[in-house]
């Protein structure tokens, strides 16, 4: 029976939810933006093993009052559920556009990475998984997770990739992988209204459809 911690790349798996490519909004996923992630890291979890913990790292968009309010409502509803929920932040960049050859300003999201790495390490150091399972694309993890392999090597890290992306550098780097499908997603969204233990209710956001 291994006991097992999830950490989740939270802006990773939303841009799979929800983006824009290629002038075109894919929005097919946008509806199970209301994601219980506990719920969801239950359903890669077998046998008799046991899911310890659900980490989830994320940023909040300071710029933009109305998203910032949906995602803290979010963030609350995952709390309800004992999420350990860990913060980035996001930095500005100036960026050249090749078709008005104009420079801009942009927000690029950092540290989500390093703080995956740091709590990776710092719960391995701790004994406190048997199993690890990062739900992530993201190849800037690699070093984190070949690290963890070869200091730690009883223990074992697994990944989930995002619905509709691929990554074969990091599937190449773990002791086990799983496939996120639609019916992972189907299985995980929260009740709406989401009724709290203090008697408050949570309502999804009505643009999540």
């Amino acid at each position: 029976m291994a006991k097992i911690v999830v950490l989740i790349d939270g802006f990773n798996l939303y841009h799979a939810l929800d983006y824009f490519e290629n002038g075109q909004d894919h929005h097919k996923f946008r509806k199970y933006k209301w994601l219980n992630l506990k719920k969801l890291a239950s359903l890669f979890v077998f046998g008799k093993d046991t899911l310890a913990q659900v980490w989830y790292f994320t940023t909040l968009v300071t710029w933009d009052a109305g998203k910032a309010a949906r995602h803290k409502l979010y963030i609350r509803a995952l709390e309800s559920e004992g999420v350990k929920v860990i913060y980035g932040q996001f930095n500005r960049k100036k960026k050249h556009c090749q078709l008005c050859t104009g420079d801009f300003w942009s927000f690029e999201e950092k540290q989500t990475d390093v703080n995956i790495a740091l709590i990776l390490f710092q719960l391995a150091i701790l004994d406190e998984f048997d199993k690890a399972i990062i739900i992530s694309g993201d190849t800037d993890l690699l070093p984190a997770i070949k690290s963890v392999r070869k200091i730690f090597g009883a223990k074992q890290i697994g990944l989930v990739i995002p619905i509709g992306r691929r990554s074969e550098d990091l599937k190449q780097q773990v002791d086990f992988h799983h496939k996120m499908r639609e019916h992972h997603l189907t299985k995980s969204l929260f009740p709406d209204p989401l009724n709290l233990p203090d008697g408050t209710s949570l309502n999804k956001p009505p643009t999540w459809i």
